[in-house]
C-alpha cells in the first residue's frame, strides 16, 4: 500500500498548508458598494454564514464592501452577467436602464411602511426573476432600505425650503419628483455622495437615516426630514452559469440561504429606523418626523406624474403589479 505522502500532489499540498478539502471548495466573490456596517453588508454577511453552514464550507464566498473591487452599483449588472464578479448587491434603481421594473420599489409614496413594501416585493418577485434570468443571472434575495428621507444642512420642512436645493437622488424617479417640487436634483452613485458633500457640490441628500448614519453625515448635515419617500430595494444577484455549474445540492443550499436571508432582511429593516434615529440624536442631528401635512401633500403631488409615467412605460406588466398591490393581493 502506498503511503499517503506518496500520493501525487499530497506532499505539495502539505507544503503549501492547503488541505485537500479546501482545494475542492468553490470560491466566489461578492461585491457591495456600501460599508461593512451597513444594513446591506450585514445582510450579505448573514447570507454567507447560511451558505457556509448549509454547504459545510464547500462554497466559500468573500464579501468585498465599500466598492473594494472597483464596482459601483451601476456597474454590477453587467459585471455579474460577464462573470467579472459572481455575486453583487445592487441598488435596484441603478438598473432601470436595463428594465424600468427596477424603479418599482423606489416609486415615491407608493407604499406606506415596511409591510406594504414587502408585499409589493412579493407580488413583483416573479417579474424580477424573469428579467434576471433573461440576462443570464439568478436573483437570490432582496435587501430593503429603511424609508428614504432628506438629509440637509438647513431644515427642509416646506416646499419653499426645497426651492433650488442641490440634492442628491439615487434614481430617475427621485430626480423627476424633486425637480417637479422645485429642487435642483443631482443623481449620484453612493460612492460619490460624501465627496460632493465635503466640497459643496450638493447641500442635501435623498436617502435613509440608515445610510446617512453609516456615512457619518452629521459631519456635513444637521437635519433629517422623515418624508417616508420610499423603501427602495437592493437586489442580490448571481451569475447564472456559475450558479448552474454548482452541484445540485449546493444550488439548493444557496436558494435556501437566500430564502432565509430574505426573511432576515425584512425583519431587520422593521427594527432599524428607531435605532437609526437614536444614533442621529446622539450626534446632534435634528429629526423632523412627521413633516407638516401640507409639505407631505406637495411632495405627493410632485410624485404623481412620476408614478403614472412609470406605469405607462411598463405597460401591461406595470398594470398587473399595481392592480395586485392596490387590491391587497400577495404573490
Amino acid at each position: 500500500m502506498r503511503s499517503p505522502l506518496a500520493l501525487p500532489g499530497f506532499g505539495l499540498a502539505l507544503c503549501l498548508g492547503i488541505t485537500v478539502s479546501a482545494q475542492a471548495a468553490t470560491r466566489l466573490d461578492f461585491s457591495n458598494e456600501y460599508n461593512a456596517n451597513s444594513i446591506h453588508a450585514q445582510g450579505d454577511a448573514y447570507f454567507i454564514e447560511q451558505v457556509s453552514e448549509l454547504t459545510d464550507g464547500e462554497v466559500d464566498i468573500t464579501l468585498h464592501t465599500g466598492g473594494a473591487l472597483g464596482f459601483k452599483s451601476g456597474d454590477h449588472f453587467y459585471a455579474v452577467a460577464d462573470n467579472a464578479v459572481q455575486i453583487a448587491d445592487t441598488l435596484s434603481g441603478t438598473m432601470s436602464g436595463i428594465d424600468p421594473l427596477f424603479l418599482l420599489s423606489s416609486l415615491p409614496f407608493l407604499v406606506n411602511g415596511v409591510d406594504e413594501a414587502h408585499r409589493l416585493y412579493e407580488i413583483a418577485r416573479p417579474y424580477y426573476d424573469e428579467v434576471f434570468e433573461d440576462n443570464d443571472q439568478v436573483l437570490l434575495y432582496a435587501s430593503p432600505w429603511p424609508a428614504s428621507g432628506i438629509w440637509s444642512r438647513d431644515a427642509v420642512t416646506s416646499g419653499e425650503d426645497l426651492q433650488n436645493l442641490k440634492i442628491r437622488t439615487f434614481d430617475r424617479s427621485g430626480t423627476e419628483t424633486l425637480l417637479n417640487a422645485g429642487a435642483a436634483p443631482v443623481s449620484l452613485s453612493w460612492a460619490d455622495v460624501v465627496p460632493q458633500l465635503a466640497t459643496g457640490g450638493i447641500n442635501a441628500v435623498l436617502t435613509s437615516a440608515e445610510a446617512g448614519a453609516n456615512a457619518s453625515f452629521w459631519e456635513h448635515q444637521q437635519h433629517f426630514s422623515g418624508i417616508q419617500y420610499a423603501i427602495p430595494l437592493n437586489m442580490v444577484h448571481m451569475n447564472r452559469d456559475t450558479f448552474e455549474s454548482l452541484p445540485e445540492d449546493q444550488q439548493e443550499a444557496l436558494r435556501e440561504a437566500a430564502r432565509r436571508t430574505d426573511e432576515h432582511n425584512w425583519q431587520v429593516v422593521r427594527e432599524r429606523t428607531q435605532s437609526n434615529y437614536a444614533t442621529l440624536d446622539e450626534h446632534g442631528v435634528t429629526i423632523h418626523d412627521p413633516i407638516p401635512a401640507d409639505f407631505q401633500q406637495s411632495l405627493a403631488d410632485a410624485a404623481s406624474p412620476v408614478v403614472s409615467g412609470w406605469q405607462d412605460t411598463m405597460g401591461e406588466r406595470g398594470q398587473e403589479i399595481l392592480d395586485a398591490f392596490h387590491n391587497g393581493q400577495t404573490q
